[in-house]
């Protein structure tokens, strides 16, 4: 007897369509083997479908041997997200159940050995792939399936393999699950701008980053708040549109990141790997490439706190995808492409001891020390950074002053200005600006990349001003973010 059911494998982000074929014949030494290009975790789905089957009080077969092949065999297919459909495949061979309604449904999920089936990661893209295929239902884990109706498709949660087997024999009905509404979420607590004492600079380069999607560094002495200035970023960027949501949710339910009971993304992501991180945990890879730190901060912020403290190789994998928006990770077994459109945010003290540009401290750095430390970023980097900020130490009058503006005001802004700049008619430079731009690039100097981001950042400064054109008072606003002396490579 021959059955099928159907899923799908995630190659990258992308779907791609799977066929479960079971067939079995009668034999007098049974045996149990899945073919079709299967890692381990998929080859030891025989023990859990057969145990998860007993333990259902569903019919084992007995003298048989049962071959499962999934389909294509070139695909290499990863994961316990297989063992939902092998086990309703040998089921519906078995004629446990019906084999026409099966095809009717994608299935996805992993089983465990007492029959009740566990969430697995992918789930939204798994949906889409099943959508894609024509198919309008999706048999799945109960705590995914409002996950996987975000894609449209009516997804059937089930908690155990016999209730599934029941829903396909027409002996149980399920109600498709609800897609989540912001109204049904909690949105997580983001650190308030309020917090910040003193520090008007760096708050300022902040709403900067925020309204022009702009990298910023702030480099100083320790304890000056950069820290906790780039923390702070997420609080003023404009939440999600609903595109941009679901793109965010799909990079971190196949990593297997979406936070529980957070079944879509709402805010903009937040990223702060340490930074003993390899360069495939930062941008992304691994035998099966896997999104990174820099696709799973894909909308939102990068913090890449103590800058030079990352190996040279990891900083320097970041600036592709910086330029391009797009980590491409290629590997002899395939090619696979994840979105990385994060804004960076950087710390990094001015020496090794960090006493350099403190009033309150003496360095004790040989310059030569100075000159290792600085030569760790490389000024291609340092280049892709549109806003340098040196923190000085808050005086103490500064610490003591009440909270600040609070993120909420600052988002206002924000959103205004982001409204301003997406009119690409507007906030034309004048001819003094550009005038000014053009010494710029022989006096400071300014590479073409540079020349390029300070421009920018000066829309972004007439933007949040309500102006009319781009003011030389808004250029040199933006050529005073330039990075300082003493900060990155000679």
């Amino acid at each position: 007897m021959l059955a099928r059911a159907l899923t799908a494998a995630v190659v990258g982000l992308e779907p791609r369509r799977v066929e479960v074929e079971a067939h079995l014949v009668g034999a007098d030494l049974p045996s149990f083997s899945i073919v079709g290009l299967a890692d381990r975790a998929c080859q030891e789905a025989k023990h859990r479908v057969q145990s998860g089957i007993v333990n259902a009080m569903l019919a084992w077969p007995g003298k048989t041997k049962i071959t499962v092949n999934l389909a294509p065999a070139s695909l290499r297919k990863e994961g316990s997200g297989f063992d939902l459909p092998i086990a309703l495949a040998v089921l519906a061979g078995n004629n446990e159940l019906p084999a026409a309604r099966l095809l009717e449904h994608g299935c996805l999920g992993e089983l465990s050995l007492d029959g009740r089936v566990r969430p697995v990661a992918g789930t939204i893209a798994v949906a889409e792939g099943a959508r894609r295929a024509g198919l309008s239902r999706l048999l799945c884990a109960e705590e995914s399936a409002r996950e996987a109706a975000l894609t449209g498709i009516q997804a059937v949660p089930v908690r155990h393999l016999a209730q599934a087997v029941a829903y396909l024999r027409g002996e149980e009905e399920i109600p498709a699950a609800a897609p989540p509404g912001a109204e049904d979420l909690e949105e997580p607590f983001l650190p308030d701008l309020a917090d910040v004492r003193g520090q008007e600079r760096g708050r300022r380069a902040l709403e900067l980053a925020a309204a022009g999607e702009h990298n910023v560094l702030f480099a100083g002495p320790p304890g000056t708040g950069k820290t906790m200035l780039a923390r702070r970023l997420p609080g003023i960027l404009p939440p999600l549109t609903r595109d941009e949501a679901l793109e965010v949710t799909r990079i971190h339910s196949v990593a297997g990141t979406l936070p529980p009971g957070r079944p879509i993304m709402l805010v903009p992501p937040f990223r702060a790997p340490h930074h003993g991180a390899s360069a495939a945990a930062v941008v992304g890879g691994g035998t099966a490439p896997r999104p990174g730190e820099a696709s799973l901060a894909h909308r939102g912020v990068l913090l890449l706190d103590e800058l030079p403290e990352f190996p040279r190789p990891v900083l320097e994998s970041l600036r592709q995808p910086l330029e391009d928006g797009v980590v491409s990770v290629a590997r002899v077994g395939g090619h696979a492409l994840f979105p990385a459109r994060f804004r960076l945010v950087a710390t990094m003290n001015l020496c090794p001891c960090g006493g350099r540009g403190d009033p309150a401290a003496e360095c004790a750095c040989s310059p030569q020390r100075v000159a290792a430390y600085r030569e760790r970023v490389s000024r291609a980097l340092l280049d892709r950074f549109d806003l340098v900020v040196a923190m000085p130490r808050p005086r103490a009058e500064e610490l003591a002053a009440p909270p600040g503006e609070q993120s909420a005001a600052v988002r206002g802004r924000v959103v205004t200005a982001r409204e301003r700049l997406r009119d690409g008619d507007v906030l034309r430079r004048t001819e003094a600006a550009s005038a000014l731009l053009d010494r710029a690039v022989e006096r400071v100097p300014l590479s073409g990349r540079g020349r390029a981001r300070v421009a920018r950042v000066a829309r972004t400064i007439a933007a949040l001003a309500a102006a009319e054109a781009v003011l030389p008072e808004h250029l040199a606003e933006a050529l005073s973010y330039r990075a300082p002396a003493g900060v990155g490579a000679a």
